[in-house]
C-alpha cells in the first residue's frame, strides 16, 4: 500500500509540480488550458493558496511513497464546494485513498455535501453513484462533466 503525504502547496518545487501537471496523460482529463511554464505555475499556485485561505477550503499537493504525483483539494463552485483530484497517471490507484481524505477534510470544514466533476473523456463510475447522493451531466467552461454529489457525512 502507498504511503500518501499532503503539503501545503508552497512547501513543494513549483518546477517538480509544473512538470507532472503538464503530462498529456493528466491533461486529457482536465478543461483545455496551455502547458505550464515557470510563471504560470507560480501564478496558478498562488492562486490555489488563495483558494486554500478562504473558509470551507483545503488545497494540497500530493506526495505518493515520497514522489510529488499532483494535488488535491476542496474548492467552492457554483455547486458550492467541490472535491478534485489531479495526479500523474502513474498514481491514478491511489484515487479513491485520496478522495475518502477529501470527505474527511470536508466534514472536518463542516461541510454537508460536496460535489466531484468528471470530466465526460471519464467514464461514468458505478461505485461513485452508489455513494452519491445524485449525478448529473454539467456543463462548466464549455465542457461536458458527470457531476457527483455526495453527502460528507454518510460517505466513507
Amino acid at each position: 500500500m502507498s504511503t500518501i503525504e499532503y503539503l501545503k502547496l508552497d512547501d513543494v518545487d513549483l518546477t517538480e509540480l509544473m512538470f507532472t501537471l503538464n503530462e498529456d496523460s493528466l491533461r486529457s482529463h482536465l478543461i483545455d488550458h496551455p502547458y505550464f511554464d515557470e510563471k504560470s505555475i507560480r501564478s496558478w499556485v498562488e492562486g490555489k493558496i488563495d483558494t486554500d485561505s478562504m473558509t470551507g477550503c483545503k488545497v494540497r499537493a500530493v506526495i505518493i511513497d515520497g514522489v510529488l504525483s499532483g494535488w488535491c483539494g476542496i474548492q467552492p463552485d457554483e455547486c458550492g464546494f467541490e472535491v478534485a483530484i489531479v495526479i500523474s497517471k502513474k498514481f491514478w490507484g491511489s484515487g479513491v485513498s485520496i478522495f475518502r481524505t477529501l470527505l474527511l477534510w470536508a466534514g472536518q470544514l463542516g461541510h454537508k455535501e460536496v460535489v466531484f466533476h468528471l470530466l465526460d473523456s471519464r467514464r461514468e463510475y458505478k461505485s461513485l453513484a452508489k455513494k452519491a447522493n445524485r449525478v448529473r451531466s454539467s456543463q462548466l467552461l464549455g465542457r461536458r462533466f458527470n457531476t457527483y454529489y455526495f453527502p460528507v457525512d454518510s460517505v466513507g
